[in-house]
């Protein structure tokens, strides 16, 4: 029984985080059109939007066309791409000649300056950008007419150095989709909401962030971010650290992640593990601890199957499904009621793949391979090398922690 005690006291522990997390959400969160939390613009500054593009995201040309038809006075659009043989470029060039009126240029350069893919769309787009705020945006969002005048409100505060909003999944139509909305709506949300509420600590998702100009280039601009793989958590801290306050709107923004395989829901939260674990070091276990699911399963798996061990699970189970039911309604997540039966088995999942990045060191995304290092900073994929053994993972960890 001292086993599952240990396990209890755990899934107790992540079940006072999920109260915390629907404290902090209900606290960001704001209602649609109240304007209650927002600041609105007073003078409404032009804004130069980046769209880095890669490849089709799922409802790509909705994604775009939600930024030509935001109620906002003067803005351009900057679609930046390695390519014109990939894919986003005919739906970015249909989006350019259906909206003729919005200023919308298309930026096709090769750029290689660093290894965050992203960040090397980013570098040319910017080089094309002329006005003062900055912001950037990923391919995979979709957003409602009143996003810019709800976050540009945020920099009348001179203080204000960057702005990010909080994100929230839709349009599940697979298994993987389903999956990657719960994890969003539920874990992500929550924590990001969480640490800015009750510890004050920015934790920037890089899918919408405006900036100055000024204080991106005093914190060494793209170039300085270009070979993190966590490049929006780097930019949000050396924000903080330029003494510039870092800011999340409760205006929510729409990821739209349509047909995704168990596959790639695996990569990515493997990814994402992975930086976590080489940003966060050992508060990367307190996300094991906080799932109370996964802890209350394991103790199932390694104490007696009870009847305090079932009711412990099936309790900790019913509490996630209310928990991420609450939370997906607050932001507006528009799912299925019946998909919140699928947060326990995702919790799970989760939790294995929690145990991944302390083994491997390794990254795939968007087509390239990496080693990924200390603060996520990336380093080439020997060539030739899928694999990475235990032993040698830990050696390269040991000898960048001495480093």
């Amino acid at each position: 029984m001292f086993i599952f005690w240990i396990f209890a006291g755990l899934t107790l522990f992540g079940i006072i985080g999920y109260v915390l997390q629907v404290a902090a959400v209900r606290s960001c969160t704001v209602s649609p059109h109240s304007g209650e939390g927002n600041l609105l613009p007073r003078s409404f500054p032009p804004v130069s939007i980046l769209k880095p593009l890669k490849g089709l995201d799922d409802g790509l040309f909705d994604n775009l066309e939600s930024f030509c038809t935001l109620e906002y006075p003067h803005y351009e659009i900057i679609f930046a791409l390695q390519s014109r043989n990939d894919q986003a470029y005919k739906v970015a060039s249909r989006i350019k000649e259906k909206y003729p009126e919005k200023d919308i240029t298309l930026v096709v350069e090769r750029c290689e300056d660093g290894l965050n893919p992203k960040v090397n769309n980013l570098i040319p787009a910017y080089r094309h950008a002329r006005h003062d705020l900055i912001l950037i945006s990923d391919s995979n969002v979709r957003v409602e007419k009143d996003y810019l005048s709800a976050i540009t409100g945020e920099m009348e505060d001179p203080a204000v150095g960057l702005v990010s909003n909080i994100i929230r999944g839709m349009n599940g139509r697979s298994l993987g989709a389903f999956f990657e909305n719960l994890h969003l709506n539920s874990f992500i949300v929550g924590s990001v909401c969480t640490l800015d509420r009750f510890l004050r600590i920015p934790c920037v998702i890089g899918k919408s962030m405006l900036m100055r100009r000024s204080d991106l280039e005093a914190i060494g601009g793209f170039e300085a971010v270009k070979d993190h793989l966590a490049e929006d958590y780097i930019i949000g801290e050396r924000m903080h650290r330029l003494g510039r306050k870092v800011v999340l709107s409760g205006h929510a923004i729409t990821n739209v992640n349509e047909y995704w395989g168990m596959a790639r829901f695996i990569n990515r939260h493997t990814r994402w593990g992975k930086l976590r674990w080489q940003i966060g070091g050992a508060k990367y276990f307190s996300e094991l601890a906080s799932n109370a699911v996964f802890m209350s399963f394991m103790s199932l798996l390694f104490s007696p199957v009870t009847r305090p061990a079932v009711i412990l699970t099936a309790s900790a189970s019913i509490l996630k499904m209310a928990h991420d039911f609450y939370i997906g309604r607050k932001i507006r997540g528009g799912m299925n009621p019946l998909v919140y039966l699928l947060s326990p088995v995702k919790d799970i999942v989760i939790g294995l793949l929690w145990f991944v990045p302390i083994l491997s060191n390794r990254v795939s995304w968007r087509g390239n391979r990496y080693i990924i290092g200390k603060d996520s900073v990336l380093f080439p994929c020997p060539a030739g090398s899928r694999r990475m053994g235990i032993v040698e993972a830990l050696k390269t960890r040991l000898a960048w922690a001495k480093s």
